[in-house]
């Protein structure tokens, strides 16, 4: 029997490929997003207190109530959104689930959806699953902006929803609130939702602020607000997330979260939450902890061939390397994994019609003796020797 795909144009993804090229050659990680640091030690004891006992059976559909509590407060106290832990917050076992499951909520067949590429490459997969129609809006290097001019072009009435990923993987950009102010004007005659991936939400650099579509009040009103738990807590491995929305959004997302995974691993739940509770200052000191990883790896870069714009947000930089090399993208990023030592991200594979930048990412979720040997080997790289 024939299997008739229904991701026929779907592979392994790029963050699979790359982490076992480095493993395969023995090369620093800097390519998938994850810390190689551990989460909080006090984290790490309440999980086990929990584990241990007695909190081990199934929790409610929509998350303990602990903690969906504890991120009402940590919204309310951010981003002045009065969000109800019973009626509008749900949890879900990574942020993944959250995406896929708001664009199964109100995707329907023949459906347009709007993403900004370079995208994050669940999405789209998500989208034909529910029946929609992905279409592209590039952003262009180097401050990858929103396209508002493409935007209005595109809108129309099939547009049924638009996402949005602030601050951005893989670029590092960062929605302003002007950025707000124009997305409600424009979609403001449309029957359209909004999903934001905010999963980065508490690394945002420089002095900036995140602006949460739960910040505006008109977008809000039909937005899903999607964020993590592992990136926050670096237990990206834990995956534990949430997802914010009006009561009717809610209501429908729950319906199809239920036969998704139905719930979220149930000590872990616990003890996010007692830990929110306990220790809010953790998230509060996330930019100045990240910022300086980011530095770090940009100052140890700085006699490298690699052009680096500091990144705005997220735990990414991306890097130019038109001065070394005319590869493309995939192949200078396995070439880096192969000869270097470093395993890099190339960023074309974000984009449905691939820029040829010349541009890589990397993570600086890392210690701080990773970045600074990834960086010095990084920094070897010659004209003649990258091709």
């Amino acid at each position: 029997m024939t299997i008739e795909s229904k991701l026929p144009g779907v592979g392994t993804t790029i963050f699979t490929i790359m982490s076992q090229m480095a493993s395969d050659h023995g090369a620093i990680n800097l390519s998938q997003g994850f810390p190689d640091f551990s989460p909080p030690e006090k984290l790490l004891a309440m999980f086990e207190k929990y584990l241990h006992g007695g909190y081990n059976q199934y929790p409610p559909m929509s998350g303990v109530p602990y903690l969906r509590e504890q991120i009402s407060l940590k919204l309310r106290r951010l981003y002045q959104a009065d969000l109800d832990p019973d009626t509008n917050i749900t949890v879900t076992s990574g942020a993944t689930e959250s995406l896929f499951v708001a664009i199964q909520t109100v995707v329907k067949s023949g459906d347009e959806v709007i993403v900004f590429d370079p995208a994050y490459d669940s999405y789209e997969p998500a989208i034909t699953l529910a029946g929609g129609q992905t279409i592209h809006v590039p952003m262009t290097a180097p401050e990858f902006h929103l396209d508002f001019d493409r935007l209005t072009d595109l809108l129309n009435d099939k547009t049924r929803l638009i996402i949005l990923n602030s601050p951005h993987n893989p670029c590092g950009s960062i929605i302003s609130a002007l950025d707000l102010e124009k997305l409600a004007e424009l979609t403001r005659p449309y029957d359209l939702y909004l999903l934001s991936d905010e999963v980065y939400e508490h690394m945002v650099y420089d002095g900036a602020t995140h602006h949460s579509l739960l910040t505006h009040e008109e977008l809000r009103s039909r937005s899903f607000v999607v964020s993590s738990f592992g990136k926050t807590y670096h237990a990206t491995g834990w995956k534990v997330a949430y997802c914010a929305a009006p009561v009717a959004l809610t209501a429908e997302f729950r319906k199809i979260h239920q036969f998704v995974t139905f719930t979220t691993h149930t000590p872990t739940q616990w003890a996010l939450a007692e830990y929110m509770e306990q220790y809010p200052e953790h998230y509060q000191r996330l930019p100045d902890f990240y910022q300086a990883k980011r530095d770090l790896f940009n100052s140890a870069m700085a006699d490298s061939g690699f052009n680096l714009t500091p990144s705005a947000g997220s735990y990414f930089q991306l890097a130019d390397y038109s001065n070394l090399s005319d590869l493309d993208d995939v192949a200078f990023s396995a070439f880096l994994t192969r000869q270097i030592g470093v395993a890099a991200i190339p960023v074309s594979v974000f984009y449905e019609q691939p820029a040829d930048d010349r541009i890589v990412r990397f993570c600086f979720a890392k210690e701080d003796d990773t970045i600074i040997k990834a960086a010095a080997l990084l920094s070897s790289v010659k004209v003649q020797q990258a091709g």
